[in-house]
């Protein structure tokens, strides 16, 4: 059961509210968000793209856009190297089209995860030689690839980074010494030192930022329609690289997104068209949980180029049979996710990780491609930072996500010696070993891991406690004023507590639906909740007895204590909107 905690900030809502035209609910929602100042308010409530941070504030980009484009003016061959997510796919997307824009000789490359890992290799390298590549760019990856900088420079290839991920280091008498590599250019918002007003930026931002810097330097005018693509596909990777929908990477969204329901770039209009949201108005969550997934799935089980093409095709015809592919993959990415998260959730069952703060689970079976997917599910289930560690081509190859109160990255940094190679940021990372390192991995993290029990609970922040009455069609279209939502920017999380429940219904397919039949102040109210069925009876009867269940299932409840985080929200069905109340927790 997760931690509710209500948050209590003061202040004058009304007053706050009648300045800016919204509610005192929604000038309270943007408090608790660290909005409340007029101009910050007002950036929230109507910032455009104006609100963008320039990209001349990003250290290294002056260097690395003038090298740029003396290779485009000179004919230089260019080969943009990405990576096989949905950042680097759309990254890599973004640098294509904006260097041929500017005249640019350009290919890309994306690795195959499994043959060539994360990143750019040697291999990558000296294939670009073979193939008489002049200079290399890099896009959502790079910023730990010292020895193919190297590399690089020995065969002489103009080398440019552009990256947003964290900077490797090695730690000295607690001094921190950054492993930044001997690149002609590099570009990453964390780079130390650097003042970027907001590095959580993703790496198809980075690159769209660069592309419109060298447009300006170049005196070039951006193509509307094209700027139009590039924001539409740095706005999808800011979504599907789970970037924080705060500061500019929130502006990027809502523009990127009310483009795409205007006006679609190919290959997300045809994704939307498989996956039938055409007469949906698509929102984060679209680009978050199903077109999203769609482009991880090729970097997953077969090549992220199949995406990469998706994005760049010029052909009606074949974008459609892409996104078909595209959309099969994603269902078979499904099915190998469920087995091989069901096999992590039995080894946890069993006791055999009892005495780990940190889970390291061995999955010899699993996809390395879906590592990272089952990671996250066993760590929403358990809250615990886990790594999910499957047979590589060479050794061991894993994925790593982790809780709010565990740094991932600083601690596979304390033991990097374990590691062949190994990268990411606080919440997620990856990294390879020798099989033989497995058992030291787990010991030398779980050994240096401070959590303590309270850091294992999540805590659910809670903006307001609002009787059921209060829910109305009326507050769903208030709330929109928080769109768009997702890591950062939660929607608006309302809870009540002392309803009485009356009723459990299971109902649809499975049993996968539950109605909630309760009484808040003497009214009856209805609450759906979607695949919770099992767990709210097994917590009924364990909190009050097999009889109380039996009873509340046949409807014959005398009224039960019972407590919600809902949704207040719309359903539309067969031409008919009604309001509806989705129960998204409870105790």
């Amino acid at each position: 059961m997760s931690d509710w905690v209500l948050i209590r900030k003061g202040g004058d809502y009304a007053a706050v509210g009648k300045a800016h035209g919204i509610s005192p609910v929604v000038a309270r929602l943007l408090k608790n968000r660290g909005v409340s100042e007029d101009e910050e308010i007002e950036r929230y409530l109507h910032g455009g793209m104006e609100c963008l941070h320039d990209p001349a504030l990003l250290d290294g980009i002056d260097e690395l856009s003038a090298i740029l484009l003396d290779a485009i003016d000179s004919g230089k061959k260019i080969r943009v190297i990405g990576d096989y997510d949905i950042d680097g796919v759309c990254a890599s997307t973004i640098l294509v089209k904006g260097i041929k824009f500017l005249g640019g000789d350009v290919d890309a490359r994306i690795p195959h995860r499994v043959r060539d890992g994360y990143g750019m290799n040697c291999d990558m390298i000296k294939q670009a030689k073979d193939d008489g590549i002049d200079l290399i760019i890099t896009c959502d990856n790079g910023i730990a690839a010292r020895e193919e900088a190297l590399l690089a420079k020995e065969l002489g290839i103009t080398l440019l980074i552009t990256d947003h991920h964290e900077i490797p280091y090695e730690e000295t008498d607690g001094e921190r010494h950054y492993l930044i590599p001997d690149a002609a250019a590099v570009i990453d918002p964390h780079l130390p030192g650097s003042e970027y007003p907001f590095p959580g930026i993703c790496g198809g931002f980075v690159a769209y930022k660069l592309i419109r810097y060298c447009c300006d330097k170049a005196s070039v005018s951006t193509d509307p329609l094209l700027d139009a693509e590039l924001v539409q596909y740095a706005a999808f990777a800011t979504v599907g690289d789970i970037m924080e929908l705060r500061d500019e990477n929130r502006v990027l969204v809502k523009q990127g997104l009310k483009l795409m329901n205007e006006d679609p770039a190919g290959g997300i209009r045809e994704l939307i068209s498989v996956l039938d949201l055409g007469n949906k108005e698509i929102a984060a969550y679209h680009l978050g949980f199903m077109l999203g997934p769609c482009i991880n799935a090729t970097g997953r089980i077969d090549t992220a180029l199949r995406a990469f093409e998706l994005m760049t095709t010029e052909d009606r015809t074949e974008a459609m049979r892409l996104a078909g592919e595209l959309k099969e993959l994603n269902e078979s990415r499904k099915t190998m996710t469920e087995q091989a998260t069901a096999a992590a959730v039995e080894q946890i069952e069993s006791g055999e990780h009892d005495s780990c703060k940190v889970y390291v689970i061995y999955l010899p079976e699993c996809h390395e491609s879906i590592a990272g997917i089952v990671a996250g599910r066993i760590r929403e289930r358990y809250f615990h930072p886990t790594l999910i560690v499957t047979n590589g081509e060479e050794g061991l190859k894993g994925s790593a996500r982790s809780i709010p109160a565990y740094h991932m990255y600083d601690a596979l940094t304390a033991v990097a010696d374990i590691f062949t190679r190994f990268g990411g940021h606080s919440q997620a990372a990856g990294f390879s070993l020798p099989a033989d390192k497995l058992n030291d991995l787990r010991r030398r993290l779980n050994e240096n891991c401070s959590l303590k029990e309270e850091d294992f609970s999540e805590k659910v922040t809670i903006d307001l406690e609002l009787p059921l009455k209060y829910a109305t069609m009326g507050l769903v279209q208030e709330l929109k004023c928080l769109e768009p939502c997702g890591n950062g920017n939660t929607r608006a999380v309302i809870a009540r507590g002392g309803l009485r429940l009356r009723s459990i219904s299971p109902a649809g397919r499975e049993g996968k639906l539950c109605i909630l039949n309760v009484e808040d102040e003497g009214t009856a109210y209805e609450l759906k909740a979607f695949f919770k069925t099992d767990a709210i009876k097994s917590y009924i009867e364990e909190k009050y007895g097999a009889e109380v269940l039996k009873a509340l299932l046949a409807g014959k409840g005398e009224g039960v204590g019972f407590s919600v985080i809902y949704k207040p929200d719309i359903n539309e069905y067969n031409g008919r909107t009604n309001l509806q109340l989705i129960m998204e927790d409870y105790k």
